[in-house]
Formats: structure tokens, C-alpha cells, sequence
């Protein structure tokens, strides 16, 4: 693989930091957005809530990636927080895109998103060719995530959206939380434990991102959730046998609703997402199990 021009947004953030650290091991050239004064020639500055990026910066790319946004991790009752999770991914996506389809030649756009899109779909299966249901706050914010890149699609430019699962590794929400209520004695399932909860661990999150970054033909919609889906109490059984602890302590679907408020729905809500796209382009998971995923996680350096 020869070396490609990257410019990344959000590589200051966790999956950013150790996308960044791959990609230049890789010896791929990061140019990252940053919301300061550039203070090396392998940075650049930005504002995306003014509309402001350097347009030769982003044409001179082959391959711009966008995670950027607000922390996920926050209190689900503000209506600051949700503004502002909805706003710091859709304007930073379509700033990106824009820029990208004025490209004389336009760069691939790796962007941001979450399988959050799917919605509650039960125990169906859902590879990407799947539909997004409902209406709760999360599945409303990734669609609206996803049409902000439309001006880079309709300008030809190949567009992978990156439908990432929550990643589980012990340095970060939300494996840092359950780690420490597990030992603790104090973990179990959600609800009823029957919901699908994708996941995925760091190392194939950063490796699958990697992958498509250097994929030359690779498009649409990729799911970054492990090979094998697994339940919430499937998770709960492997995390609880990881740190040698009982999990007896589920946590009632009302308590839930009332302590997560607005994103409840997507906490209880079922998604057996399957990595199709990654399966059938020959990405191999080094974690492509529950169990693989949770040990990974938690043997994080």
C-alpha cells in the first residue's frame, strides 16, 4: 500500500488519538483538524460552527475522515447536551462534505456515525442493507449525521459511513464504567438481558477504519460492530466471568427509562447488527466474539 494524504477530524478525541497513531504506523500522512492555531505543517485549523476549514487542505487529501462531536458520554436530560450532540456531528459532516464535492478532484470521506441509525429492530438480523425504525433521539441523530454528507456523495466521491458500535475498551465509556460496577459486585443485565447489543473492541475498530481508508473501492454504509452479535445478557455473562464476579444485579427496564431519559430507547432497544460489508470485503476480526471482545477490552495497555 503506497503512502496516502489523510486529513482527520477529531484526532484529538479516543478513537482519533489511536486512529492517528495506526495510520502514520502505517506510513499514511495525517494532517489533523484542529480548533486552535496550527502549530506543526501536520496540522491545520478550523471552525466548524463558522463554516470555516481550509478548502486546499481538504482538496489536496485522499482520504478525509470525520470524528468529530461532542462527547456521547453526558446527561441524557439536558437539552444543551442533545443539541449539542446533534449539532458538532451534522455541521462538521456537512462543512466536510461541502468541501469535498467543490474538490476539483474529491477526496474518499470516511464519516462518522453510529448503529444507533438501525432503531429497535428485534431479533432481526441487520447487515447494512437494513432499514432505520422509530424515533428515539439517537436514531434521529444519526440520520440526520448521515444526510449531512450527501453533498460528498452526490459529487461522486467515495463515502463510507462508519456505523460504529459502542467500543469497548477499559480506558473509555462505556467498559470504564461497567468495569469498575462489575468488580464492584454491583453489575448485571439491562432490562430483560433479551436485547441485541452490538459492540466492538479498539484494536478492530482502529483496524477496520485502516482497512477502509486503504480500500479502494470500499462504499456506502459499514457496520464496525464484532463478527458474532451477542445479547446484553451474553455481554454481562462474559463481562462478570472476565472480572470473576456474580452479576446479580440486573437493572429493571423502569429504572432505566426513568435514570437514561431520552436515549432509554436506544439503551433497551435490540440491534443484531452483523459487519456484512467488512465480512464480505475480507476484513479478519481479531476480536470477533463477545468473550474476545470483553478480554480485549480489558487488557487494554
Amino acid at each position: 500500500m503506497s503512502s496516502l494524504s489523510v486529513v482527520l477530524a477529531g484526532s484529538s478525541g479516543f478513537l482519533g488519538t489511536h486512529l492517528r497513531t495506526e495510520l502514520e504506523r502505517r506510513g499514511h500522512r495525517v494532517t489533523a483538524l484542529v480548533r486552535r492555531p496550527a502549530r506543526t505543517v501536520s496540522e491545520s485549523s478550523w471552525d466548524p460552527t463558522a463554516g470555516v476549514v481550509d478548502p486546499t487542505v481538504v482538496a489536496g487529501a485522499d482520504v478525509v475522515v470525520n470524528l468529530a462531536g461532542s462527547p456521547t458520554l453526558g446527561n441524557p436530560h439536558s437539552s444543551r447536551w442533545a443539541r449539542e450532540l446533534r449539532e458538532s456531528r451534522v455541521s462538521t459532516t456537512g462543512l466536510l462534505a461541502a468541501t469535498i464535492a467543490a474538490s476539483a478532484r474529491p477526496p474518499a470521506f470516511l464519516a462518522g456515525n453510529a448503529v444507533g441509525w438501525y432503531g429497535d429492530h428485534g431479533d432481526a438480523e441487520l447487515t447494512e442493507s437494513a432499514d432505520s425504525r422509530g424515533h428515539s433521539f439517537m436514531t434521529g441523530v444519526c440520520r440526520d449525521w448521515q444526510a449531512a454528507a450527501a453533498p460528498a456523495v452526490d459529487a461522486g466521491a467515495r463515502v463510507c459511513f462508519l456505523r460504529t458500535a459502542p467500543v469497548q475498551d477499559r480506558r473509555s465509556a462505556p467498559l470504564k464504567q461497567q468495569a469498575l460496577q462489575f468488580k464492584a459486585g454491583l453489575g448485571g443485565r439491562i432490562g430483560a438481558g433479551r436485547q441485541w447489543m452490538p459492540m466492538i473492541s479498539l484494536r478492530d475498530w482502529v483496524g477496520a477504519v485502516a482497512f477502509l481508508l486503504e480500500h479502494p473501492t470500499a462504499t456506502g454504509p459499514v457496520n464496525l460492530s464484532c463478527a458474532e452479535p451477542a445479547t446484553n445478557a451474553e455481554f454481562t455473562a462474559a463481562l462478570a466471568d472476565a472480572v470473576r464476579r456474580p452479576a446479580l444485579l440486573p437493572a429493571p427496564a423502569p429504572l432505566v427509562r426513568l435514570a437514561a431519559g431520552r436515549v432509554a430507547p436506544d439503551v433497551l432497544g435490540s440491534m443484531r447488527v452483523r459487519p456484512a460489508a467488512l465480512l464480505g470485503w475480507g476484513y479478519e476480526f481479531a476480536d470477533p466474539t463477545v468473550a474476545d471482545v470483553v478480554a480485549s477490552g480489558l487488557d487494554a495497555a
